[in-house]
Parts: C-alpha cells; structure tokens; sequence
C-alpha cells in the first residue's frame, strides 16, 4: 500500500467507533447516550472522509482508483485488494451517508439495548463501505456474507411483533443464494489460480463454464436485488424492521445485488451475460408491472413503499442488461435515487409511526392540517418516487427506457407502464395520509416535525433535488468506468450473441 490509506480508513473507522461503544461503562441512561454520541460522531467523520473519495476522484480515468493492495493469504494468493471506479464510488457515499441518518432518526425511537443497537449500526457500515470497494473475491465475500449479520440482528432483535420471523426469512433466502456463489469463486479460483478482480476482468473463461457460474452468480444476486420472484423475503423485512432497518435494506443492501451483477457477472461473464439477458427481462418487466399493481392494494404503508421497491430495482436490472451506455448509466442512476428516495419515504413512515404506532393508510388523513413541513417533505419524495422532472427519479429513469428502447422496444414499452403505475400507487398514498380533512380524533394533537428530524430530512431534500437539476454532477465521474465496461461487453459478447441469433433463425 502507498500513500494515505483512504479507503480503508473509511472502511474501518466505523469498527474503532463501535469498539469504544463496546467499552462504555456506567448507568443504563449514561451508556445509551455515550452510545449515541460516540456512534453519530463517528458516523459524521466517516462521511467527512468519505467525501475525499469524490473531490480527489478523477472523472477520466476507468481504472480503479484509491487502490490499496496487500498480502493477506499468500498461500493461495489471496490479497487485501481495495480501491473504487466510477460504478462503485457513490455507493460507498451513499453507505456513508445513510448511516449518520439513521442514527439521528433512532435517537428517540430506540430505548432498548441502545448500546448493542448502535454498534450493530457500525458493524453494517464497515461491511457495507467494504462490499463496495473489495477487489480481491474472497474479501467481497466476506464482507458481502457479513452484511446478513448485523442486519439479522436489527431485524431480529428490535423489530416489530413478527420480528424473530421476518430476521429469519431474510437470513435463509439470502444466504441460499450465496452459498452458490461460494461456489462458483472456488471454481473461478480452480480455473484461473486466482482471486483478483482486476486480473478475472481480462481473463477469459469456458462458455460451457460461464453459464453455470453466471447461474450461481444470479442465485446470489436476484435475491439480494430483490428480483421476482425472489423478493418475497423483502416485504416482511420491511414491514418488521425497525424504521432505521428499513432504510439501510432499502438504501444501500439492495443495490449489493445489482452492483455484482455490474462488478462480476457482465464483465467477467460477457458470453453468458448475453445469452440470459432475454431472462432477466422477462423476470424485470414482471417485476415492473405486478409488484405495482400489487402495491396498489396493500392497507400497510411500509408494504407499500417495499413493493414499490422490487418495481423500481426492475427498472435497474433492465438498464444493466439493457447494456449500453445510456442504460447503464440510468441504472447506476436509478440505484443512487432509490437509495435516497427509498430510505426517505420509510422515515416519512417512520415519522407518524413514532406518533401514532400504525402503519395503517386509513389511520391517517388530513395530516396537512397539523403537519404542514411533514407534508412538503413527504411531497418532496412522493414526486422523486414518481419520477416527476426536477427530481432524482427522473433522470434514471429516463436514461433507462431511452437505452432500454435502443435494446428492446417491447421491453422499454413494457417497463413504461411502471411508471403510470408508480405514479398511481404513490399519489393513492400521499393523497389518503396528507389530504382531506382532519376528522380523525386522534390526529388532531399530532405534532409536526422537530429539528431533530428536519435535520434527518434535510440532506436527503437538498440531494433528491441537487441529482433532479445537475445530474453531470453524478455521471461525470460514472462515464468514463461505464464506456469502459460496455466496450469490454461489446468486444466480447456480441460476436458470441451474433452466433445465438443466427443458430436461432
């Protein structure tokens, strides 16, 4: 390693947090409140140095960058390989950024075992920052394999009533798959003789071989997406997780999915990649439209917005697979906007829930009244969601069914119809919590928001917006790392895919 060790500072600083937390002795009341002030601090400085990641990035270069690299497993040639390109840098910012959100948004609602709680917190943002920028396989699966751990234990340990079943729901169907993709790295590693990254982007491997592991691959990947009809686990994920919980499996677990379809299938399994393309459409458009119409239905506010999400992941798998530059690029878009859009959407639940403890749609109405700023800000992301222009939603988007037409217009036109549908279940809930009037009794002393939660909502107002008006800002630093990977694609899969169609005719 050379130079300042950026990427893993950043990486482990969250761990030195918790470890502290760890050691706090004293009253119950002194160790929960040194627990949140050790946990927030360490956050904030986390994303502090987080940012350095983006001003010293350099847009033009497709390489990774920041790359630290040392030996780990000489044995095997299993290295500490660490470092980040334009596809995986936002979402160590996003992981970064969430994580101080979701520690302020705990502050009051959580008030047990708050200790335990916050180095849960901690623990998950190491392993998600190193989910993003591990470069050596083994190390990804490790820290891919870890993110299931803490998250189980949120999950399972302050969630709701049917917690302890929902915690396990998550952890079988997650790990189901993984345990595939255990296999296909020791295949990889018994083929080439090693584990790096870099070094399987340019070798090339067996078609026969491909497919196999591009199915182990899926197994793993589809489920963490979610993808249908793998995305069962999620709703109930949401639904019993604490408010903090949802917003990191909707901000940032979701998208490790679609980031290794991005990182390993595509440029490692180009043959492949190309001759199941035609699935993933078919299992994403089923996605876009059947988790919409069924989020249509739902009475739970929390179900809804979970639903709305498999919809939304749709639309990104159909920009990665769609594979050109303007697909690719909506779809890194559209997982940025969720992560942000998403996650504000289950604090706006989570906010009335803290209130009122319901999460029914019909427990609600006329909110407007007592909760006008709650209602801007909820509006806010009910737009972005919706994909209105001026809002993050729409540029992803919008990129995804322009290089999604160029790929497939039935697929694109098909995909369209998300977004009249996302349109119609987001609006039937705004309207039904925020309008009409307040004649429900026990609405009428409800409280609007405190500066404890506008400070929540405020960076995710500013960056729904900011990604809304000056994407550049966002897909400059992605452009040069997506050429890169679709060229790669290209070179390699279409005389291949050429073949198919002609084998088909």
């Amino acid at each position: 390693m050379s130079g300042w060790p950026l990427l893993s500072l950043v990486t482990f600083l969250p761990l030195v947090g918790a470890g502290i937390i760890l050691l706090t002795r004293g009253s119950p009341e002194l160790v929960a409140r040194n627990a949140r002030n050790i946990a927030l601090w360490t956050s904030l400085i986390t994303f502090v140095l987080s940012l350095a990641l983006w001003t010293g990035f350099d847009p033009d270069v497709s390489d990774f960058q920041f790359v630290e690299k040392a030996r780990w497993i000489p044995a095997f040639g299993i290295t500490y390989h660490m470092g980040v390109d334009g596809i995986s840098m936002f979402f160590v910012l996003l992981s970064t950024l969430l994580t101080p959100i979701c520690v302020l948004a705990s502050w009051e609602a959580i008030e047990t075992r708050v200790k335990e709680y916050m180095i849960s917190f901690l623990v998950l943002e190491t392993l998600m920052v190193g989910t993003f920028s591990a470069l050596d396989f083994v190390l990804f699966y490790v820290f891919f394999e870890g993110v299931l751990i803490p998250m189980f234990l949120i999950i399972g340990v302050w969630g709701g009533p049917r917690r302890v079943y929902s915690a396990f729901k998550f952890f079988l169907y997650t790990l189901t798959g993984s345990v595939l993709m255990l296999l296909a790295i020791l295949a990889i590693f018994f083929q080439t003789g090693t584990t790096d990254v870099p070094t399987l982007m340019l070798s090339h491997l067996p078609s026969t071989m491909q497919k196999w592991l591009w199915l182990a691959f899926f197994a793993s990947f589809a489920v963490k997406v979610p993808m249908w009809p793998v995305h069962t686990w999620l709703p109930d994920a949401h639904v019993e997780a604490p408010t903090a919980g949802s917003v990191i499996l909707a901000g940032v677990l979701l998208k490790m999915g679609a980031y290794g379809f991005l990182r390993f299938s595509v440029p490692m399994l180009p043959e492949a990649t190309a001759y199941f393309t035609p699935l993933i459409y078919t299992l994403s458009v089923v996605a876009v439209i059947y988790t919409s119409l069924v989020a249509l239905a739902q009475e739970d506010m929390k179900k809804l917005i979970a639903y709305s999400s498999v919809a939304h992941m749709g639309f990104v798998t159909i920009g990665i697979f769609a594979l050109n530059t303007q697909a690719v690029t909506g779809a890194l878009y559209q997982m940025l906007s969720h992560g942000i859009v998403s996650a504000a959407l289950f604090l706006c639940v989570g906010v009335v829930y803290d209130r009122e403890h319901s999460r029914e749609i019909s427990h609600y109405g006329g909110l407007v009244d007592r909760m006008p700023i709650y209602a801007f800000v909820f509006m806010v992301f009910t737009m972005a969601s919706v994909g209105l222009p001026g809002t993050s939603g729409f540029v992803g988007e919008f990129l995804v069914l322009t290089g999604a037409f160029q790929a497939s217009t039935w697929v694109a036109t098909l995909a369209a119809t998300g977004v009249i549908l996302g349109a119609a279940y987001m609006l039937y809930l705004y309207r039904r919590v925020v309008f009409g009037k307040l004649e429900k009794d026990h609405l009428k002393d409800i409280l609007d928001l405190s500066w404890r939660e506008v400070a929540v909502f405020a960076p995710l107002v500013v960056l729904a917006i900011w990604m809304g008006v000056y994407p550049t800002s966002f897909t400059r630093p992605m452009h040069a790392s997506v050429v890169n990977l679709v060229t790669k694609y290209e070179t390699a899969a279409v005389p291949h895919s050429s073949a198919i169609a002609a084998a088909r005719r």
